[in-house]
């Protein structure tokens, strides 16, 4: 399928500007030809007049199959939340919630711009079908805890990597994900460590979310987490590092200069009371941050223009600063630097010749965007998940005039709340 969007507006992530008045050429799912008046037949011609085109966001964190979850336990502190809560319903949860949960998750991101996540879990194969049958692209991270079965873990991490890598026209990706190092001994980490290397060499990991968590590694190992995975040697990896909410000066210094991507999670540090990240302290050093939802029970939804939002204006109160994390700052945090965090800047991120159109197109005749002063500010602080026309992801429609075009969305709304009924029955 080829599509012409005519005459239309979009975010240009590396220039940092709107450009207007622009024709996007789509075909074989790449962005072919960009420019003004294109003359190019296509199958599709979409009028992009009252329309904003940006790259599809980037959900660099979350926990998928936890939309069950929503609202479940809330107003915890984290372990208690964890160990009270909810480790003990998920050790309910069969293959079939974690599919229709991470389901229902995807299309909540579909419907607010987002085209690409990184997901830890478990059962991830069921996680790739979803994601197969709704058409994302994103990184599937099976969730290793340190526990009676940790070595079928690593085995399960294996057999995802053989079977679903590079799966759905090379959409998926599969990396090796250990919970965090309070979840995972020493030897267990390196272990993790050399079966990143057998693959791709990418990890993703929870890191120095909470003060406990920080404390008690300079209590076990005489050094802060980040110190700590340094001496395993993960640093030499490309590290997907979610959250990072207690990271020092001292570490930023360490990883500033290595393949270390801060994951930036805004509304579940806040609702968990884990701190407040060192945003832009981290930025100012040069650091390339990712922005991420969590999971549904922590968040509790998978609206990536909320995160946008929240993670901005939280920043500029915590630094006593209006300037601090500016709209466009953010938006490349939810584009090209999240492409860049996954390692998947060479294919999206950006509106740019040859990558895949992965793409969201926001309807500007809404009150979120009149008047039309400053679009960029709009998409950071106003816009809403309504405004989301339409999404594509390799040039095919998935969202389309606000209906998502490759499963029922109603019948999905009705069986995950069948199965939770069920779930708490169990």
């Amino acid at each position: 399928m080829s599509l012409l969007i005519k005459n239309t507006r979009f975010l240009d992530v590396i220039e940092e500007k709107i450009q207007e008045d622009m024709d996007l050429y789509i075909e074989e799912g790449r962005i072919a030809k960009i420019g003004k008046n294109l003359d190019v037949l296509a199958d599709e011609v979409l009028d992009g007049r009252e329309k904003l085109v940006t790259p599809g966001f980037i959900n660099g964190h979350t926990h998928l199959g936890m939309s069950l979850l929503r609202n479940y336990a809330d107003d915890l502190e984290l372990q208690t939340w964890l160990e009270d809560a909810i480790w003990p319903i998920e050790a309910k949860l069969d293959r079939e919630d974690i599919y229709w949960g991470s389901l229902l998750s995807m299309a909540e991101m579909i419907r607010s711009g987002a085209t690409c996540f990184c997901d830890q879990y478990y059962e991830m194969d069921r996680v790739g079908d979803a994601a197969l049958e709704i058409g994302m692209r994103g990184i599937l991270t099976r969730g290793l805890i340190e526990d009676g079965d940790k070595d079928l873990k690593l085995d399960q991490t294996r057999a995802l990597y053989q079977k679903y890598h590079k799966k759905g026209k090379g959409r998926l990706r599969v990396v090796p994900s250990p919970h965090a190092i309070y979840t995972c001994g020493e030897d267990y980490l390196k272990e993790i460590i050399d079966l990143a290397k057998e693959m791709d060499g990418v990890i993703n990991i929870h890191m120095s979310e909470t003060i406990k968590e920080v404390e008690d590694c300079k209590r076990d190992h005489y050094m802060t987490p980040i110190q700590y995975i340094e001496s395993l040697g993960m640093l030499d990896l490309h590290v997907i590092a979610a959250h990072c909410v207690h990271i020092t000066e001292e570490e930023m210094d360490l990883v500033k200069n290595r393949r270390f991507y801060p994951i930036y999670n805004p509304s579940s540090n806040l609702k968990l009371a884990s701190g407040f990240t060192p945003v832009q302290k981290m930025l100012d050093k040069g650091i390339v941050m990712g922005i991420g939802t969590d999971g549904d029970s922590s968040n509790n939804n998978q609206n990536i223009l909320e995160e946008i939002h929240i993670g901005s204006i939280v920043n500029k109160a915590v630094s006593m600063d209006p300037k601090a994390l500016p709209a466009m700052e953010i938006l490349k945090m939810a584009t090209i630097n999240g492409a860049k965090a996954l390692g998947l800047e060479d294919q999206v991120g950006s509106i740019e010749e040859g990558k895949a159109a992965d793409l969201a197109i926001f309807n500007l005749n809404s009150a979120s965007f009149t008047p039309k002063n400053n679009l960029i500010s709009a998409l950071c602080y106003s816009a809403q998940a309504e405004d989301v026309e339409s999404v594509l992801i390799d040039g095919e429609f998935v969202l389309k005039d606000r209906q998502l075009t490759k499963i029922d969305y109603d019948n999905l709304l009705k069986t995950v709340q069948d199965r939770m009924d069920q779930l708490v029955r169990r």
